[in-house]
């Protein structure tokens, strides 16, 4: 049979599809596979897949936000169950492969069942490394109360356990562990950090911006421990603390071992193949047996064994290339890494090397830790060659270019970090090189997306759907578009999926509506298999809960809980650090000296971090744990502020005529009764009203959704579309009446054609302007189209059926709606 020169046979004896069998349902293995079968590979090959976890292949990076409550283990999967059937995939999920029989060209699993192979894959990926503490392993297996933290299923044994702790100690102060914290902290723990190394990260930080990361940290409240090695862990019939070499000691609850980790490499070892610190590789993933590859944290390529997304993704495609012959000469030259995240909640970006190496290396640096900033480079013969920025990456869209590029830096290097005489000249999409990654989550680069665009793909729904570009933290997303629109020329298709309410139903709202009533869709379940095919879209569920409970009301409603976020399921705001905040209802910014003394006591009791004044007129209070939420909603006694939802908020006002001696109206008392009224009415996007008591705007009327400014004669303007955040734009005048009756009529008929009639998230700044003011004058205020009498009726309605969702302090919609217990997904 004639092959390809150094590409593998793509058919077996008679024309039949070789055997592609892969140990490893991990990001790198399943990424493999999928590369194979873009470049045609499910004709080419019969593709048995091997994972120890009895789940589809899942997001690893997005695990310290399941572990923090933040995601719902569903949303994290890449390829659930069904992608692998669909793809004609045998994959034996949850099955352990025991050993390689080389010589028989077969994977023989736990229970003896041999598989044969014409081509291995070996993608088993790491461990979590265990170091020799008295205690921890007591049989051989980790003891009750200690865990590691490298899945779903560690996630859910940590989050059960933590339910009955107060007081928890990681040990490892790298990425994962500092991840680890976070979680437990999200947890309602108090929780310490350990690291043996005299500083934390010490793997991608210099000692200066970890202390500056400590020091965070600490004030976020985390125990920062460095210098200190774990020797015992304390306790017989459950942890008590630990012991360090010193002979100190730390109390806590529990254990989490986050010290590094280790490449899987006993299968690759036990049958013979070349293994250092992990599966040693050539440019091509072969191992020394030509019918043997590996990838992932596995593979030791050129002495280098990768942790990170970006190097996985490279090996992967260099992998199926081969395989399938799709490009024979392709290698894998190594990876030049740099990459931008965060940790706990902070900025952190750092590339190359972080200090020098050379007596001429020259360093930059600029330290500013009262605001936890700290930045530098490194440059060698006047090449940028490592930066790291923590706190402030405004920087690393500059720096990256010059370090993927070797290019030319400006002779000042102080130019690097700061503005010089003038901004440099921004970076372009055309600057960029083909290798800069554009995607961290899924390791996407600027070629990969140019690639996909030339092969056929002329919308960013396409490209997205075809690279992942996107679809993990979704921070890339205009990024994503802009690469697009440069690789097509300015030739962008439209994408049809830009008029769909949510992405995983394919109607535009209007249609989406009717078809809701049409079919008597009462869940989001519902309306995932009657409209989009049965198949869930996590991205979807929060906007169709609002707005089923916008056309059938809250008792005409299946309520299902996991297709809430976070913040509607707990009825508060979710902060970086995994706390919450809580803002009683202050109507028109109006309390009193009971009330005062309430949340004063509340904040002293509960140990409240901060208490802020808000832009709102109201009372912030920061740094509440999840499972002291309804204890603090029942001793303040005071109504939910609805901070935290896509709802109506808040009624800002000024002090009005009764004190203001340019008053020309009540805005006090008007902005009260719209609060009261209309309080925590759901809506597309978060809604800010104001009154002003006379056009002196003390309260900022004029640049919020819905605005009302006091006239001379009594009378009063209101002001639709306003915006004073991120985008500032002077509400338009819809219309002046004579009456306070007659602004909260149209304030909430106003609010009620938005809701039908705005995009999911859509602002009202961006709503006004698409739908015209002409047309919504004609809507609202003239009753051309003899809507009005129904958005009022639809509008009252809704205020009638309005609950306080704090009253769910003295009965809690789940058992665990406040314990931050997960559930395991895609089994």
């Amino acid at each position: 049979m004639t092959t390809t020169l150094g590409a593998p046979a793509l058919l077996g004896p008679a024309g039949s599809r070789r055997r592609l069998v892969v140990i490893g349902n991990g990001m790198a293995g399943a990424r493999a596979v999928e590369e194979v079968l873009r470049r045609g590979g499910g004709d080419a090959f019969a593709v048995t897949m091997f994972g120890e976890e009895p789940y589809g292949n899942y997001n690893r990076i997005m695990l310290s936000g399941v572990l923090a409550g933040q995601e719902d283990p569903a949303d994290i999967f890449i390829n659930p169950l069904d992608w692998y059937a669909e793809n004609g995939i045998d994959l034996r999920a949850g099955v352990r492969v025991a050993r390689i029989d080389r010589a028989a060209k077969e994977v023989v699993d736990e229970d003896g069942f041999a598989t044969p192979y014409d081509t291995l894959v070996v993608a088993t990926g790491s461990r979590a490394f265990l170091p020799p503490i008295a205690g921890l392993l007591p049989d051989g297996e980790l003891r009750d109360g200690a865990f590691v933290f490298r899945s779903l299923d560690d996630c859910e044994a940590i989050t059960h356990h933590a339910a009955g702790c107060r007081a928890a100690c990681v040990i490892g102060g790298g990425l994962l562990g500092l991840e680890a914290a976070r979680g437990l902290m999200c947890q309602g723990l108090d929780v310490s950090v350990v690291e043996a190394a005299p500083h934390l990260m010490v793997q991608q930080l210099d000692a200066e911006p970890a202390e500056i990361l400590a020091s965070t940290l600490r004030g976020m409240g985390i125990g920062v421990h460095c210098g200190a090695a774990t020797t015992e862990v304390l306790g017989e019939d459950r942890i008590t603390g630990v012991r360090f070499a010193d002979g100190a000691e730390l109390r806590c609850d529990m254990v989490v071992v986050a010290a590094g980790i280790r490449p899987n490499v006993a299968l690759a070892a036990e049958c013979g193949l070349t293994v250092e610190r992990g599966v040693v590789v050539d440019d091509r993933m072969r191992t020394d047996d030509p019918d043997v590859y590996a990838v992932g944290e596995v593979a030791q390529h050129r002495g280098q064994v990768y942790g990170l997304v970006a190097p996985l993704w490279e090996q992967a495609r260099v992998l199926a290339d081969h395989l399938t012959g799709s490009d024979p000469e392709a290698a894998y030259r190594g990876s030049k890494l740099a990459t931008k995240l965060k940790v706990m909640g902070v900025d952190l970006a750092v590339m190359g090397l972080k200090a020098a190496e050379r007596d001429d290396d020259e360093v930059l640096r600029f330290s500013d830790p009262r605001r936890g900033q700290y930045m530098s480079v490194v440059v060698r013969d006047g090449v940028l060659v490592g930066a790291t920025l923590l706190g402030d990456t405004s920087r690393a869209g500059l720096l990256t270019q010059a370090f993927d590029r070797a290019s030319p830096l400006p002779e000042d290097r102080r130019q690097l970090l700061f503005d010089i005489g003038g901004a440099p000249p921004a970076a372009t999409v055309d600057d960029l090189p083909d290798e800069s990654q554009v995607c961290n989550c899924n390791g996407v680069s600027k070629g990969a997306i140019a690639r996909c665009v030339a092969g056929g793909a002329r919308t960013v729904g396409a490209v997205m759907a075809a690279t992942r570009a996107g679809t993990g933290c979704g921070s890339c997303k205009a990024l994503v578009g802009q690469v697009v629109e440069w690789a097509a020329g300015g030739e962008v298709e439209e994408d049809p999926s830009a008029h769909y309410y949510v992405p995983g139903v394919p109607l535009p709202k209007a249609e989406l509506v009717e078809a809701i009533r049409a079919r008597n869709l009462r869940s989001v379940s519902e309306v995932f298999d009657a409209l989009a095919g049965g198949k869930d879209d996590p991205g979807s569920k929060m906007g169709l809960t609002s707005l089923l409970r916008s056309v059938w009301g809250r008792d005409e409603l299946v309520d299902e809980r996991d297709a809430r976020f976070i913040n509607d399921r707990v009825h508060a705001n979710i902060q970086g650090d995994g706390t919450f905040s809580v803002v009683p209802s202050i109507p028109g910014g109006v309390t009193t000296a009971d009330e005062l003394r309430r949340i004063a006591d509340v904040a002293d009791r509960y140990a409240v971090r901060m208490i802020k004044i808000t832009g709102g007129q109201r009372i912030d209070l920061l740094g509440v744990r999840k499972d002291d939420l309804p204890a603090v909603w029942r001793d303040l006694g005071m109504p939910s502020g609805h901070a935290y939802g896509k709802s109506f908020r808040t009624v800002k006002s000024c002090v009005g005529s009764e004190f203001c001696r340019f008053g020309l109206g009540d805005s006090t008392t008007l902005a009260i009764r719209l609060e009261e009224r209309y309080r925590g009415i759901e809506a597309p996007a978060k809604l800010k009203l104001a009154v002003a008591g006379c056009p002196r705007n003390c309260s900022e009327a004029l640049v919020k959704d819905v605005g009302v400014v006091a006239v001379d004669g009594g009378r009063w303007e209101v002001y639709v579309g306003g915006a004073a955040g991120a985008h500032v734009r002077k509400g338009d005048l819809l219309c002046t009446v004579d009456t306070p009756e007659e602004v909260i009529t149209l304030a909430g008929r106003f609010i009620q054609y938005y809701r039908e009639n705005a995009r999911w998230l859509e602002r009202t700044y961006d709503f006004v302007p698409r739908v015209g003011l002409e047309h919504l004058r004609a809507v609202v205020v003239e009753d051309a189209h003899g809507e009005a009498a129904r958005l009022d009726a639809e509008i009252e309605r809704t205020v009638t059926d309005y609950v306080d969702p704090w009253t769910e302090a003295s009965r809690p919609a789940t058992v665990n709606q406040f314990a931050g217990a997960i559930r395991a997904a895609g089994r």
